[in-house]
């Protein structure tokens, strides 16, 4: 069985040295509008995100800083699969436990709200698989994302 129950990426965030340049640089050069920008910058993709995230920020939550990943190598992306439950999660973990697949962050509570947790593939490319209670997600598997939210 699958670890994934659809074939779809929920989230891709980059790994950035400046979000605001960052942001200015999307919003203004590529007419990019965001629907939130807090710690994150977050830009509604077509039912997919595009999120924004400082550099540092993004390899210590996929758990791949310091002595983990060599240097140079840790990621400065993440890709994302969001789960309609923190129990699906839970699934996808185990399937790929079962499957031999590196768990770089356990399923845990998230600070945001949701529940979360990463693994890597075989060239290190960092997965978020997270549950967030604030965006449904449509049988298509595309993000029911807010609109007006926070700016």
């Amino acid at each position: 069985m699958a670890a994934f129950p659809q074939q779809r990426v929920s989230i891709i965030t980059l790994g950035v040295t400046d979000r605001e340049a960052s942001t200015r640089f999307y919003s203004d050069v590529l007419g990019f509008t965001p629907f939130m920008r807090d710690e994150i910058t977050m830009f509604d993709m077509g039912g997919m995100v595009l999120g924004l995230w400082e550099r540092g920020k993004l390899q210590a939550d996929v758990g791949l800083m310091g002595n983990t990943c060599p240097p140079g190598a840790c990621p400065n992306f993440a890709l994302a699969y969001n789960a309609r439950s923190e129990a699906e999660v839970d699934e996808i973990f185990a399937r790929l436990m079962a499957e031999g697949v590196k768990v770089a962050v356990e399923p845990h509570k998230a600070s945001w709200g949701g529940y979360s947790g990463y693994f890597v593939d075989p060239d290190g490319h960092a997965w978020e698989v997270a549950f967030n209670p604030y965006w449904p997600i449509s049988e298509d598997g595309k993000l029911d994302l807010p609109v007006g939210e926070k700016t």
